[in-house]
């Protein structure tokens, strides 16, 4: 199970990330909203322990971003705030459970480990574009039943753009998903590894094309017959 923790205030992002680690969770840490945004784009979580007061905003009214990129995302609301108004108010927002600042290791993990048994809605469905197949359950590839091996990069960049299938998806996005921020990364890299990605499907016979929507990203759709 991986955890993204969304904390500031380095004393108590250590002691969460110490006690959760201990009882043998793997964790990301980030001090705000904007980092746990980009954080999202780039690794799958199992659930976010949220702060309501970061340096950017109130970590409350980022939830409905975090869920478009995550669905499945369990939230887990950190507050100093004990008032039922704002644990109301963070609940209908989209938030699964809220933990009061202060609290001891064993109501953090006894909460944490509940939220991590729910069982959040039905999985979601296999995105089909011609003749190929990604299942978001299993992050499986396929061409009309057959698996598609794909590189590392190669399989990173597909993901990006099956979840936006027949839709734009931003340049930028799809940069820091295949690349993360890495700043060494020359700006054809990624133009190079659609032509690659493009061929492979091509060879495949997936019946999927990728289209270069100029000044805004990339298109994933059914190819033309």
């Amino acid at each position: 199970m991986k955890i993204l923790i969304v904390e500031d205030e380095a004393e108590i992002r250590e002691f969460v990330l110490n006690q959760l680690t201990i009882a043998g969770f793997e964790c990301d840490c980030v001090g705000f909203a904007e980092e746990a945004l980009v954080a999202l784009v780039r690794q799958r979580y199992d659930l976010m322990l949220l702060d309501r007061r970061l340096p950017d905003g109130d970590g409350v009214t980022a939830i409905g971003k975090f869920r478009a990129l995550q669905p499945t995302l369990r939230i887990l609301v950190v507050t100093a705030s004990d008032e039922l108004q704002s644990k109301v108010a963070g609940l209908d927002a989209g938030a699964d459970d809220y933990l009061t600042k202060p609290f001891a290791p064993e109501e953090l993990l006894a909460r944490v480990r509940a939220r991590l048994r729910e069982f959040r809605g039905e999985p979601l469905p296999p995105i089909k574009v011609g003749a190929l197949t990604y299942d978001p359950a299993t992050t499986e590839v396929s061409i009309a039943g057959r698996p598609l091996i794909l590189h590392r990069r190669e399989f990173s960049l597909l993901e990006a753009l099956v979840r936006h299938v027949n839709q734009v998806a931003p340049r930028k996005s799809v940069m820091l998903e295949v690349y993360g921020e890495d700043d060494a990364v020359s700006p054809g890299a990624l133009d190079t590894l659609v032509s690659r990605l493009r061929r492979r499907l091509e060879e495949a016979q997936a019946g999927a094309s990728i289209h270069l929507v100029r000044g805004r990203g990339y298109l994933l759709t059914e190819a033309a017959c």
